[in-house]
C-alpha cells in the first residue's frame, strides 16, 4: 500500500481535494435551496440531474480522450466544474442550477474517467488491487471532508462556492504537473440489457434499486437535514455518517461475500440497511437515532452495489465480465436519475419522512426479491464464485473496469494454484 502511495501520490491528492469539492457540492446547493425556497421537487430536480450529466459522460467522455487526449480533457473538464461552481451563487434559479448541474455530473464522470485511466497505467499487476482499494478510501475521505467544510462559512453567501471552486481548480495542480498523457483506452461494449437480465435478474433488479437509495442519500440527504430542522453542524455529520458507515462496513461484507451465498448476504445486508431505513422513520426527530439510521443505511447500501456486481459476476464468462459492469452501471445510474425525483415528491407529500420511507421501501424490494431469487436458482458455492473487488458508487466505468480485470487475474491464480 506505501508504495502505491509513493507512486501515485500527486493523483491521489488530486483526487481528495476534488472529492471534497464534490461531496461539499451536493450538500451546498441542497442546504442552499431551502433557504431560497426552492420546492422540494424542484431540488430534487436539481439533484436528480447531476446522475444525467454523469450517465451521459460515461458513453461520450472515453470519445472525447480518445479525440483530443487525457490532459486536454482533464483541463476542460476541470475548468468548466470551476466555473459552473461560481455561477450557482450568481444566478438563483431552480432551473438554471438543474443545467449546471448536468454539466457538473458530465464533467465530474469525465474527470473521474480520465484519472481512473492514469490510475490502471501507473499500477501494476501486482499492486492493482491495492490501488483500486487506496483509491476508494481516498474518494470515501474526501466526501466526508467536504462535509466538514459546510461549517466554514454562511451557505447563503458566496464564500463556500468560492472555497469549493478554488478546491477543485488546485486539485488538477498535483495531477497535470506529475502525469504524463497515457494512450486512449479501448470502448467497452456493454452486454445487452436482455441478455443480461437473463444472466443476472437479481443484479439488473438491485442495480436499478441500489442507484436510487444512493442518489437519495447523496442528493437528498441534506435537503431531509434542513426541511428537519437540523442545524449545519448537525446536517454536516448526518451527511457523512452515510459515507463512514460505507469507511467501517465495506470490507468486512466483502469478506463475508467471498464465504457464503452472496444472493443470502444480498438479503441481510439490504434487510438491515432496511432496519437502518425504520430507525429514521420512527426516529426522525431524534438527531442521535437520525446518525445511527445513516450510519447503518450507508455502511450497508454502498458495499450493496460491489456485492451485485460480484454476484452478476458468478453467472457471465470471465470475458463477459467488464461488458457486465458496464451495463450494471447504465442501469444503477438510471435508477440513480430517478431516486431523487420520486424522494422530492414524497417528501413534498409526506414531509422529511419521506426521505427514509422511499430508502425503506426500495430496499424492501431488493429484500423480497433477493429471497425469491433462491428459489429459481441453486446457489453458487463459495469454491465456484468470483473475488469481491470493493468499487464505490462513485466511480466510473474505468475502475470497474479495473476491479473486474484484477478480479480475473485472482479467479486465475487461485484455480491454477
Amino acid at each position: 500500500m506505501l508504495s502505491v502511495l509513493v507512486n501515485s501520490w500527486a493523483l491521489l491528492l488530486g483526487m481528495l481535494l476534488l472529492m471534497i469539492g464534490n461531496g461539499l457540492h451536493g450538500t451546498l446547493l441542497g442546504i442552499r435551496g431551502e433557504i431560497e425556497r426552492f420546492s422540494t421537487f424542484e431540488i430534487s430536480v436539481i439533484m436528480s440531474a447531476y446522475f444525467v450529466g454523469f450517465l451521459a459522460a460515461t458513453r461520450l467522455a472515453p470519445d472525447l480522450i480518445r479525440r483530443v487526449g487525457h490532459v486536454r480533457v482533464f483541463a476542460a473538464l476541470g475548468s468548466f466544474i470551476s466555473a459552473v461552481l461560481i455561477l450557482f451563487p450568481l444566478f438563483v434559479d431552480p432551473w438554471v442550477w438543474a443545467i449546471g448541474r448536468v454539466i457538473l455530473g458530465f464533467c465530474f464522470c469525465g474527470v473521474y474517467v480520465t484519472a481512473e485511466s492514469w490510475l490502471n497505467d501507473a499500477s501494476t499487476n501486482e499492486n492493482r488491487g491495492q490501488s483500486i482499494s487506496l483509491y476508494m478510501i481516498i474518494q470515501t475521505v474526501g466526501m466526508v471532508a467536504g462535509q466538514g467544510l459546510l461549517l466554514v462559512a454562511d451557505p447563503a453567501g458566496f464564500v463556500l462556492f468560492i472555497m469549493i471552486s478554488i478546491c477543485v481548480s488546485i486539485s488538477f495542480a498535483p495531477i497535470l504537473l506529475s502525469i504524463s498523457p497515457t494512450p486512449a483506452f479501448e470502448r467497452t461494449n456493454p452486454m445487452s440489457l436482455k441478455k443480461l437480465i437473463d444472466t443476472s435478474p437479481l443484479g439488473c433488479v438491485g442495480m436499478f434499486l441500489l442507484g436510487g437509495v444512493f442518489s437519495t442519500q447523496f442528493g437528498m440527504a441534506a435537503v431531509f437535514g434542513a426541511e428537519a430542522g437540523l442545524d449545519l453542524s448537525q446536517i454536516s455529520f448526518f451527511v457523512a455518517s452515510f459515507y463512514i458507515g460505507a469507511i467501517f462496513l465495506q470490507y468486512p461484507i466483502g469478506w463475508f461475500s467471498d464465504r457464503m451465498d452472496r444472493r443470502v448476504l444480498i438479503a441481510l445486508v439490504s434487510s438491515t440497511c432496511g432496519v437502518g431505513a425504520m430507525l429514521g422513520i420512527f426516529g426522525w426527530e431524534n438527531y442521535n437515532i437520525l446518525f445511527i439510521a445513516a450510519f447503518l443505511v450507508g455502511g450497508m447500501s454502498n458495499p450493496l452495489y460491489s456485492l451485485l456486481i460480484a454476484h452478476t459476476n458468478d453467472f457471465v464468462d470471465f470475458d463477459d465480465m467488464v461488458a457486465a459492469s458496464s451495463g450494471l452501471l447504465f442501469i444503477h445510474g438510471i435508477g440513480a436519475i430517478s431516486g431523487p425525483l420520486v424522494v422530492g415528491w414524497v417528501m413534498g407529500q409526506f414531509g422529511p419522512i419521506g426521505f427514509f420511507l422511499v430508502i425503506f421501501a426500495l430496499v424492501a424490494v431488493l429484500t423480497i426479491y433477493s429471497i425469491y431469487r433462491m428459489t429459481q436458482r441453486a446457489a453458487v458455492t463459495s469454491v465456484e464464485s468470483g473475488f469481491y473487488a470493493a468499487v464505490a458508487p462513485t466511480a466510473s466505468l474505468v475502475v470497474l473496469e479495473i476491479a473486474q480485470e484484477y478480479a480475473i487475474e485472482v479467479s486465475s491464480a487461485e484455480d491454477s494454484a
